[in-house]
């Protein structure tokens, strides 16, 4: 099968390589799937270039975790009704060598899910980290109906399918962008209650949509906007973090502990396995029901997966995606 592998960590023009690779086969449990299309997320090129010192996990790697595709394969104990199924995939490259970028990729059958017709493959590739992430971010401390959620870089990734399942799920969203210019780059929906953090006073701002104090905060910037996340929330809130600029940040402990605010850290590899299928089953159910919108870059070819990675470090606001169907 066609497929990119890096065999040591490093930049990615000089790591990455594209060749043949045997087909894999579907063990008990599993089942392969043919790719469409390999989603890459920061996680994916943070892993191939040996950020925070990590090593590599195996002596190569297929990497992403994404992606979407048909089931042509399938192992002892799966139903063999899901051969043909429509699926994308999640944590295909977590705790595992082989990923998405590959035509053919073999994954546990619960992290394969059904695509219903109505929702397109470049949908599909997008939804495992940043989906799952989001959902977990917006829901691990129970439904948001009723109450205010503060989404953080909402053009984002995972921040921005965050603010649209909160909205889904019945809460008054606050989203902020790092330049007030950006507004007009949200999706319709969230507009009316946004916030550029360039503004002369954001905290002000935010408090305008929110004068009760928000109830939880999805953060991508939990080392900037912790001082401006205190004065907006209210006593009792969450504040979920994925993600942060200074890694090792200082907290000021007892106004937090006097608030009585619960600071939830996320490193979606390792969220529960039924979070990450309940947060599966609403993803598709919202992409399903045309209720995400999710900007997507023009697929790259596999042999330009070194450029693909470069787009996603270069902060791009399109989702990168590879296509090998």
């Amino acid at each position: 099968m066609d497929a990119a592998w890096y065999d040591q960590q490093g930049p990615a023009g000089q790591v990455l390589r594209v060749g043949e690779l045997p087909d894999p086969r579907p063990g008990p449990g599993e089942v392969r799937v043919r790719v469409a299309l390999s989603g890459i997320s920061p996680g994916d090129t943070k892993k191939r270039r040996g950020w925070l010192g990590s090593a590599m996990p195996y002596p190569r790697v297929v990497p992403h975790s994404d992606g979407s595709g048909v089931v042509d394969g399938v192992g002892a104990g799966v139903d063999p009704a899901r051969l043909g199924e429509r699926v994308w995939v999640y944590n295909a490259q977590s705790y595992r060598a082989f990923g998405t970028a590959a035509a053919c990729t073999v994954v546990p059958a619960s992290t394969a899910v059904p695509l219903p017709d109505a929702v397109t493959d470049e949908i599909g590739a997008c939804l495992g980290i940043p989906g799952i992430t989001a959902h977990r971010a917006v829901f691990a401390d129970g439904p948001v109906e009723g109450q205010t959620v503060l989404v953080h870089g909402a053009l984002g990734a995972v921040s921005s399918l965050a603010a649209q399942l909160a909205l889904r799920g019945g809460a008054t969203v606050v989203s902020t962008v790092r330049r007030s210019t950006d507004l007009q780059l949200l999706a319709a929906p969230l507009r009316d209650r946004a916030v550029g953090l360039d503004g002369s006073d954001p905290a002000a701002a935010i408090r305008s949509h929110a004068p009760d104090g928000v109830d939880r905060v999805v953060e991508v910037a939990f080392s900037d906007n912790l001082e401006l996340d205190l004065a907006v929330t209210r006593i009792g809130a969450t504040i979920a973090a994925y993600a942060t600029r200074d890694p090792e940040p200082t907290i000021p402990f007892w106004p937090m502990l006097f608030d009585n605010l619960t600071i939830r850290l996320l490193g979606s590899d390792d969220f529960p396995s039924e979070a990450k299928q309940q947060a599966a089953t609403e993803l598709t159910a919202a992409a399903a029901a045309g209720e995400l919108i999710i900007p997507v870059a023009e697929p790259f070819p596999l042999d330009a997966v070194a450029l693909a990675h470069d787009q996603v470090d270069a902060d791009n606001r399109r989702r990168v995606l590879l296509t090998l169907g």
